[in-house]
């Protein structure tokens, strides 16, 4: 009887060659990981003298597609957005639906004021510009030196 050694991280030690190339092309297929991968857009969040602002990166979706709520001092920004392709060629159809979807969640701080919270979306890029309240706004004056 022989003794051989099983390596599991070298593909070319398998007992029926070809068989991990099957799954390997299976899962690493785009189709998989594709629909496997989180899509959470990247969020820019900065202060100014006056306001918060939020920028939301989200190419390719619409105005009409964000749904933005508040909820106590919980500001929710979320999509939910279904295409279907049809492709009718030959004997042949092929039909593809995709949705995507996200929702992405900010706490707003004490000093914001959520009765004054503006949203625009221009070239892919969402602002929600929220306002500070009087009192939280930054003073500025010019301290004599004596």
């Amino acid at each position: 009887m022989t003794l051989v050694k099983f390596d599991p991280a070298q593909k070319n030690n398998t007992l029926l060659p070809g068989f991990n190339d099957v799954f390997d092309s299976i899962f690493n297929d785009t189709f998989f990981n594709d629909r496997m991968v989180a899509r959470v857009p990247a969020v820019n969040i900065s202060e100014s003298e006056n306001n918060y602002h939020v920028e939301l990166a989200a190419p390719g979706l619409k105005k009409e597609d964000f749904k933005i709520s508040l909820d106590r001092n919980v500001l929710h920004v979320s999509v939910e957005q279904q295409t279907e392709n049809t492709k009718e060629e030959k004997n042949y159809s092929k039909r593809e639906y995709a949705y995507n979807s996200f929702v992405r969640s900010f706490t707003l701080p004490e000093s914001a004021n959520a009765e004054s919270i503006e949203a625009t979306y221009t070239d892919g890029v969402l602002k929600i510009d929220i306002a500070k309240r009087e009192e939280a706004k930054m003073v500025r004056r010019q301290i004599e030196v004596k």
